[in-house]
């Protein structure tokens, strides 16, 4: 059972995880064993919710295929638990910010107060940038 939120979850046979062997440095040990995870979940065929997959198809996302399926390669660690582990739990991390409702930001205006201060800031400023100018003497 994988747990995305307190009422939505995901059972294990809903995500297709298959060992291959990973890439990169390790020695023998990236030659004879099958460590990388290869994770996919099908948005369409899953059991969340109808809202859910509707945010998560319609999001631009580079994890998620233009068929609806969310493909996670995982081979950070040497071993093959914790690799699926990782990939468990970056799906999780997609689904999650994916599905997250922004608040409405409401328009609000400045204060008369923080006006004022603005602008008394800038004339200070522009004095003090004046003050830069060369300097005459009184006899020229």
């Amino acid at each position: 059972m994988i747990v995305i939120s307190q009422s939505v979850s995901l059972g294990d046979e809903e995500v297709e995880i298959t060992a291959i062997r990973a890439q990169g440095n390790g020695g023998q040990n990236v030659n004879k064993t099958s460590t990388a995870i290869h994770l996919r979940f099908d948005i369409r065929a899953s059991s969340l919710p109808e809202y859910y997959k509707e945010r998560l198809l319609a999001a631009s996302h580079h994890l998620i295929t233009a068929e609806g399926v969310i493909i996670i390669k995982s081979q950070e660690y040497r071993s093959q638990e914790m690799n699926r582990e990782a990939a468990v739990a970056r799906l999780v991390s997609v689904i999650q910010t994916l599905t997250v409702v922004q608040k409405h930001r409401r328009a609000t205006r400045p204060t008369r107060a923080s006006k004022e201060r603005r602008l008394a800031s800038k004339s200070q400023k522009s004095s003090v940038k004046a003050m830069r100018g060369k300097v005459r003497s009184s006899g020229d």
